[in-house]
């Protein structure tokens, strides 16, 4: 069901919305736990290794993907609270053509470059061709990650975060019984184990996406227009790339960044490697949770733009950071007193090196989900507001530190540590730049306009 966040107690709005995005993200991010969780306890660690490995080059594609998703759910926000219907039509189907586009050219060019992608970062021999396997069934399966995205955007745009929760639970859901499936009762038809991972995400994210599709043209059709709307508009679609391509940037150097530091670690050996798959899969859940919440204040704040109801914006962006920080409480204390426990339940029988890089990563970096979390709403503020400017400038500051100071401290007495311990660093200073560009004159005055 379509709804205006442009009335009602902001607060209250907010916690309304973003609940059920919370756990949407949730359940979309056991995609990606589930086939860590099944590849290292019934294949092995060197699959593990793989399906980590491979992860980092399906950032980029998901960075496309997230930049897709943000553009087109700002856009549609706005013309959402402005209550001009025909306009959001247009822009919906804008977004679905040119992504069909983008889509493809990004199959293209993955298919032809997987392995050239999986040098780039040093993959060890013994986890290359598994690696591969994994990651050319995965840009197979881009449209459907692509579509799903955008249809969720929609949805969040429309003030809807329920329904896509509700066909996502369940779909995740299947799709950690179908891995275990497939790698147990039917691993005589899968060559390296992670195939069979692989090919489950394929199929429930296939349905994930088609039922996203089918719900959100019913929403559509639910919004009544004098006229049938017009399939494609140049002028909507630059508008949707006004905030898309600085987010894609942005996400895609994120995902290049992590390139780099996967490629600083693979020269640490695979106990290093699985160790770091476990517990980064344990961080990007947070991190992708509390980005996701951020993106429902984006909502939040494109519709009340929209809509000229400007003050209501400084109160959203209190009760996000109240929310997030309500959630980083648990999640911080159990990923630092809990990571051993965290950490084993991707590896069966773990080397120690694994064991302790795992453990290490989430107690360094479990504390300062405090300060990311609240980055993360000045950002969804920034980019509801189109603001691009000031967010890229607070999000290339963090992935530039963490990047040079992961290759840097590498290198000293620190080993493998010193990559840790550049997530805080870089999480710290690019926090005080985005709340600084939330605070300044510039943001103010624009509110007050």
């Amino acid at each position: 069901m379509n709804k205006d966040l442009t009335v009602g107690k902001p607060g209250t709005v907010v916690w309304k919305f973003c609940v059920p995005l919370f756990g949407s993200i949730i359940f979309q991010q056991l995609y990606n736990i589930a086939d860590s969780f099944v590849a290292g306890k019934f294949v092995g660690e060197n699959a593990l290794a793989a399906v980590g490995n491979s992860y980092e080059i399906t950032l980029i594609f998901i960075a496309f993907a997230f930049g897709c998703n943000i553009g087109c759910s700002v856009t549609v926000s706005q013309l959402f609270g402005a209550k001009r219907y025909l306009e959001l039509k247009t822009a919906v189907s804008t977004a679905l053509i040119s992504i069909g586009v983008l889509c493809a050219l990004l199959m293209a060019g993955g298919i032809l470059f997987s392995g050239d992608l999986l040098r780039l970062i040093h993959t060890p021999e013994e986890v290359f061709t598994a690696s591969k396997l994994y990651l050319d069934i995965y840009i197979w399966g881009l449209p459907f990650v692509f579509y799903y995205n955008v249809a969720t955007g929609i949805f969040s745009a429309l003030g809807n975060s329920k329904t896509p929760f509700l066909f996502l639970m369940f779909s995740s859901l299947a799709n950690i019984g179908m891995d275990i499936l497939f790698t147990t009762a039917f691993s005589s038809f899968f060559v390296y184990g992670v195939d069979g991972v692989a090919w489950a995400t394929f199929l429930c994210q296939g349905v994930s996406c088609v039922l996203a599709l089918f719900f959100v043209s019913r929403a559509l059709r639910s919004i009544q227009t004098p006229e049938k709307a017009p399939r494609f508009s140049w002028n909507l679609l630059r508008r949707i790339s006004v905030v898309a391509i600085p987010s894609i940037l942005q996400q895609s150097f994120i995902s290049v960044g992590n390139i780099i530091i996967q490629g600083v670690i693979n020269s640490f050996g695979t106990g290093v490697m699985a160790g770091y798959s476990a517990s980064i899969k344990l961080n990007n859940l947070v991190i992708t949770s509390l980005t996701t919440l951020g993106n429902g204040i984006s909502n939040f704040t494109a519709q009340n733009l929209g809509a000229q109801k400007l003050s209501r914006v400084r109160e959203g962006f209190r009760a996000g950071l109240k929310l997030v920080w309500l959630l980083c409480l648990p999640l911080s204390l159990l990923y630092f007193f809990a990571g051993k426990v965290l950490v084993l339940l991707f590896l069966d029988t773990p080397s120690q090196a694994a064991l302790d890089t795992g453990v290490t990563f989430l107690r360094i970096v479990a504390p300062f989900y405090f300060v990311v979390s609240a980055k993360l709403v000045a950002d969804g503020v920034l980019r509801g507001a189109e603001r691009m400017k000031q967010f890229m400038t607070a999000t290339f500051t963090d992935l530039f530190l963490r990047v040079a100071l992961a290759k840097l401290l590498s290198l000293t007495a620190l080993g493998s540590t010193g990559i840790w311990l550049a997530w805080p660093i870089g999480w710290t200073i690019a926090t005080v730049l985005s709340i600084l560009f939330y605070h300044n004159g510039k943001w103010n005055r624009s509110l007050e306009a």
